[in-house]
């Protein structure tokens, strides 16, 4: 990599390097592959984001153990990636179901199966409305 990094700096800064680009190869793989919306989600939220989390160590350890400065970029960069690809998933998610359950997507049944309807009364919390003297009601509050 460069003629004044110590060979240990090298040598990790690969490791991770590489271990990155196999995540994020396999999750991208499993995002082109995967046969349904529930199952391609996995791809991106889950091997990419460890694979994209290896690279931005990788970037951290190069310029603390090679450059002898700090880096609080990448940490950030890890930080806004590893909260907003679970949250981002899960709305997707919860999206998907309530238009699996309202007929309005025609997709063919995955490994998994159709997704059934929640047990009892109980509807998808994003979008059951608020019931009476419950917070969010508009009408106590």
């Amino acid at each position: 990599m460069s003629g004044t990094a110590p060979a240990s700096a090298d040598l990790i800064v690969s490791a991770l390097v590489v271990l990155g680009g196999a995540f994020a190869l396999i999750g991208s793989w499993g995002l082109v592959r995967l046969p349904s919306l529930m199952e391609r989600l996995h791809g991106p939220t889950k091997a990419t984001t460890l694979g994209l989390g290896a690279m931005l160590v990788a970037s951290v350890v190069w310029f603390q153990l090679a450059e002898g400065v700090w880096t609080t970029h990448e940490l950030l960069v890890s930080v806004f990636l590893f909260v907003t690809a679970p949250i981002s998933a899960n709305m997707i998610a919860k999206v998907h179901l309530h238009r699996l359950r309202q007929g309005e997507v025609s997709e063919g049944a995955g490994p998994a199966g159709t997704p059934g309807p929640p047990p009892g009364s109980a509807d998808w919390a994003t979008h059951e409305a608020p019931h009476e003297g419950t917070p969010g009601d508009f009408a106590g509050d």
